[in-house]
């Protein structure tokens, strides 16, 4: 099944499309930037921070798109459709269209209901937390292929706009999408919910993340907890039990299922024996309605247990035996965020770019302590933390002077992080507080030695994986 322009015309809630003999033309893909325009594809041109979608309408259909979402008239279609009026089938139509519509993101989002409703076969699990959803939406997705055919959400698209693309990937044969969502306010994951109607909710936890614009915990956990509330009654809440906000969420969802999961033997599903073993990954032993189930996985830090529990505790919902959920929890692909790169000068780089929390950095240091070798951290800012900001920089400081052998920070608020480690007693002489990136490259290639174990870590605003690309080793 692919998306047509007829399915276009209707979910817009216009009908049946007039041109009935091109009701039936698919498009191969929906595109937001025309970079990724294919031959036959629909573009949608977004207005944006920098730059507007309008812009580049050209490009796109040099590029092959067959039609443009638009919110004001370009010169270069074909046939411009004003969805506010009634077209004329008998007045002529040629290729490319853009369709005018109020809004390109609210008309996205209609386009993506429209079409997750359609795949009435597909089930979704929505998973959503502060810290480590992006690893448990893999994990997720990797236990579920072993028995049925699914998708899982690319990196970052987990919000407003990346969530209906998701969504619009959809095909008859996907039985499951599991799909991350993320959320800057209140409110927003009730919205995608109302686009991705999912089945299953889990919540990893309830951390300082977005703090700066959410003001309290305690609003961070109000909007986390859209999630399972938007759960219909016959749904499942997978809840991290550890986490007492997140296990408070199950007075708040109509789901009639709800599954914890934890460290604890509380939760419905736990965990104990636990070993980690640096890059060798780890073992444990799954506790789970009176049996006890032995594994070991190539994951890399203690904090990835909580994320395999979650995996498993949606695959056992689902059905799945021990050996099917153990194979999707071996698959090395599903890890996405922390990627092991050879560096220069014979060092080993733990690639944690991805992005940055107080929580994520003290498990990121937590495994490079694992390491046999010198442990050099390089550590960036971690935005959005509002009235958390310094007391989370300087908790991952005392943490940094455990652990570290030498430290490097980025940034302003880098420097609260080397403050911190100094005042906890690491040697002057072992800290370089410098001011961005390309400084801490330089200090970099002078220090490192062969046998260094090398932590890049910081928020995505940092850009810190420009750090590891000009520190890894060339083939």
């Amino acid at each position: 099944m692919a998306l047509t322009l007829g399915d276009l015309w209707n979910a817009l809630g216009k009908g049946l499309w007039p041109w009935e003999d091109t009701a039936e033309v698919a498009f191969r893909d929906v595109v937001i930037d025309s970079r990724a325009a294919v031959e036959g594809c629909l573009f949608v041109a977004l207005p944006g921070e920098h730059t507007d979608g309008h812009l580049y309408v050209a490009d796109a259909f040099r590029r092959g798109a067959r039609a443009a979402l638009v919110h004001r008239a370009v010169a270069e279609c074909g046939t411009l459709i004003d969805v506010g009026k009634a077209p004329d089938a008998a007045s002529p139509f040629s290729w490319p269209v853009c369709f005018l519509v109020p809004n390109t993101l609210a008309s996205l989002q209609a386009l993506a209901a429209y079409w997750r409703r359609k795949h009435t076969q597909c089930h979704v699990v929505g998973v959503t937390g502060s810290v480590g959803k992006t690893t448990t939406k893999g994990l997720i997705a990797a236990v579920l292929r072993q028995r049925f055919c699914t998708l899982s959400s690319p990196e970052n698209y987990n919000n407003e706009v990346g969530l209906p693309l998701s969504v619009l990937r959809l095909h008859s044969g996907v039985e499951w999408l599991v799909q991350e969502m993320g959320m800057y306010d209140v409110g927003e994951i009730t919205l995608l919910a109302k686009i991705a109607l999912p089945e299953v909710g889990v919540v990893t936890n309830v951390g300082p993340t977005h703090l700066e614009r959410l003001g309290t915990i305690e609003r961070i956990a109000q909007a986390k907890a859209e999630l399972v509330q938007a759960l219909p009654p016959d749904g499942l809440a997978v809840l991290n039990g550890d986490d007492e906000r997140v296990r408070a969420m199950a007075s708040l969802t109509p789901a009639r299922k709800v599954l914890y999961y934890g460290l604890e033997p509380h939760n419905d599903l736990w965990a104990d024996e636990i070993q980690t073993r640096g890059l060798e990954g780890l073992w444990l032993r799954f506790h789970f309605g009176g049996q006890s189930v032995p594994a070991r996985l190539p994951l890399l830090g203690r904090h990835s247990v909580h994320s395999a529990l979650a995996a498993a505790a949606v695959g056992l919902s689902q059905g799945l035996t021990w050996e099917e959920i153990i194979a999707g929890l071996q698959d090395r692909s599903a890890q996405v965020r922390l990627i092991v790169v050879p560096g220069i000068h014979g060092t080993t780089i733990l690639d944690d770019t991805y992005n940055a929390s107080p929580a994520s950095t003290l498990a990121a240091l937590n495994l490079l302590a694992e390491m046999d070798g010198r442990k050099v951290a390089v550590l960036g800012g971690m935005l959005e933390l509002g009235s958390y900001e310094e007391e989370g920089h300087r908790l991952v400081g005392r943490r940094a002077a455990d652990v570290a052998s030498v430290l490097v920070t980025v940034g302003r608020l880098g420097r609260l992080i080397a403050e911190e480690a100094l005042a906890a007693g690491m040697p002057p002489a072992a800290v370089y507080a410098v001011a961005d990136n390309e400084e801490a490259v330089e200090v970099l290639r002078q220090i490192l030695a062969e046998g260094d174990f090398v932590l890049v870590k910081g928020s995505r605003g940092i850009a810190m994986e420009h750090i590891v690309a000009k520190l890894a080793r060339s083939e």
